[in-house]
């Protein structure tokens, strides 16, 4: 299963996304790099510490230059604007979302690029969600990201 289709999966199942959110909002983590070391963890695919680099090194670049800017424009677009039709508004905005969407999925092919083939049996995720959380920031938001962990499907 690819990485895309698999982050659908998780994405779908109960709290997954409101833990996600929170860990992309308040604790300032990168949810397509976090999606991704989970996903390499359930699949068996043994990433090392260089890989994990690469992967964010990857993110952090999607996320600077394309996915953060769309998320902020999409965001101020959110409430009502003075002088702007909110029919307008809202149809730029879900043009935005959409495009955001498109931008994450291209992430997500590019770190699926950069792992390597399945090679062994489903690893815990936590301990891979941490890793990859150290990449990203320099802190480590240990009770969410269990959280995260505990309602990501099987």
């Amino acid at each position: 299963m690819t990485l895309w289709d698999w982050s659908l999966r998780a994405w779908a199942a109960p709290g997954v996304s409101l833990a996600a959110l929170d860990l992309q909002d308040a604790q300032g983590q990168c949810i397509p790099l976090l999606l991704w070391a989970a996903w390499a963890a359930q699949t068996g695919r043994a990433v090392d510490q260089d890989e994990v680099e690469a992967a964010a090194d990857t993110a952090r670049v999607w996320h600077e230059t394309t996915i953060a800017p769309l998320r902020q424009v999409r965001r101020a677009m959110k409430s009502r604007i003075p002088d702007m039709d909110d029919t307008a508004r809202e149809a730029v905005r879900e043009g935005i979302k959409a495009i955001e969407l498109q931008t994450e999925r291209h992430l997500l092919e590019a770190l699926d690029a950069l792992t390597p083939a399945e090679t062994g049996p489903s690893r815990p995720v936590l301990p891979a969600l941490v890793a990859a959380s150290r990449e990203w920031s320099s802190v480590t938001p240990r009770t969410a990201l269990s959280l995260f962990a505990e309602r990501l499907p099987a």
